[in-house]
């Protein structure tokens, strides 16, 4: 069968979902993705898939180059006829799926993270409210990540009956080995693995950054990342003074995170919103304690000895969180690193996810 996969970043799906795709083309499936071009775009095909660019913008809502994205979809479904439509992320979940059900195909959506927008209670969060409950009253399946997304929606009339929670992305368990804890004795390294951007809690982690650095000496702070499209103006100088200070290794976008996770001793990810953090399930694979906040998607990576959680959007509250784990022994860090590799190992693995996505599949009726 032909299907058709809509998201909204390339490097994101090929690292979250390369093993469903996979899975589909070695199963003789014909796997088309429509997604904006870039450079990473060939990392799909290489997997087999093929490729048909389209014009999505990935943060903002302008109305008429979302009615344009819309009538791509439509016209991409009408030229390439696909059996089954899935869905990722917030643009293509609500225009590819409004598409889909237009032209009848079956579709499977995932909530990969609700964003600011759909919890605010103002006039935006109400149209989305009502834009989701008519895309996903004909979707096939609508694919939760955590259960707060889950009940946040079903709250309010949404997919109650054709939904069902996924371990997130999961994570490839052989990609990401468990590392043995390094040594303390050159300092105690913290990292941050995120998108520079206000949502993802880059300015808590600064803060708390020069915070700690001012009464450790024995403490250094990692960050790995790309700068999000609209937030390098804002956080490149900030996070360039750190550089010169030397209170901040920024490494970038690269393609060796779980090396450079390998060599760290704490994983912070103080994110405000989530589907299911990637970046702690990863962490936790490693065998790597994790601080993150103490919301949906990231409290689930969390076992009750792996991590700590603190309340998002805190300075006060990271920085305390990691004082309390900088005043643990070497010995109890590397115990919740073990105990956070045993946890995904019993409830993450990425191939449960294929395998339930491989089931939703198998069991759509097709189009005739």
């Amino acid at each position: 069968m032909k299907i058709l996969i809509l998201s909204n970043y390339a490097n994101g799906l090929f690292l979250f979902r390369k093993e469903v795709i996979s899975s589909f083309i070695e199963s003789n499936h014909e796997v088309i993705i429509s997604i904006p071009q870039d450079e990473n775009c060939y990392k799909l095909e290489n997997l087999g898939a093929r490729i048909v660019p389209c014009h999505l913008e990935r943060r903002g809502m302008n109305p008429m180059k979302d009615f344009k994205l819309f009538l791509e979809y439509l016209n991409l479904l009408k030229a390439e006829k696909p059996d089954i439509i899935l869905t990722y992320t917030i643009k293509p979940n609500l225009y590819g799926g409004l598409a889909a059900a237009i032209k009848k195909v079956p579709y499977l959506m995932n909530i990969t993270g609700l964003g600011t927008a759909l919890e605010n209670p103002g006039l935006l969060g109400k149209a989305l409210i009502l834009f989701y409950k008519l895309v996903t009253i004909k979707a096939d399946c609508v694919f939760f990540q955590n259960n707060g997304n889950m009940h946040f929606l079903h709250s309010h009339g949404i997919a109650q009956k054709n939904s069902k929670l996924l371990p997130g992305s999961g994570v490839n368990l052989e990609e990401h080995p468990f590392e043995k804890y390094p040594s303390e004795e050159n300092g105690i390294r913290i990292l941050a693995v995120l998108r520079v951007m206000k949502d993802k809690g880059i300015e808590e982690y600064l803060e708390a950054a020069q915070m700690i650095s001012s009464k450790y000496s024995n403490v250094s702070f990692e960050l790995i990342g790309e700068y999000e499209e609209d937030s390098r103006e804002k956080y490149e100088p900030i996070i360039c003074n750190l550089q010169k200070q030397g209170l901040l290794k920024y490494y970038g976008h690269i393609d060796n995170v779980p090396e450079v996770m390998a060599n760290s001793h704490i994983i912070v990810h103080p994110s405000y919103h989530e589907g299911l953090s990637n970046v702690c399930l990863e962490a936790a694979a490693c065998g790597r304690p994790v601080l993150t906040t103490d919301i949906p998607g990231c409290r689930e990576t969390i076992h009750s000895t792996s991590g700590i959680l603190f309340p998002a959007r805190n300075r006060d509250a990271l920085t305390s969180a990691i004082e309390t784990i900088l005043a643990y022994t070497p010995m109890q860090r590397e115990a919740m690193g073990i105990s956070g590799r045993k946890y995904v190992e019993d409830y993450y693995s990425r191939q449960l996810v294929v395998d339930i996505y491989q089931t939703a599949v198998s069991h759509l009726p097709l189009q005739k």
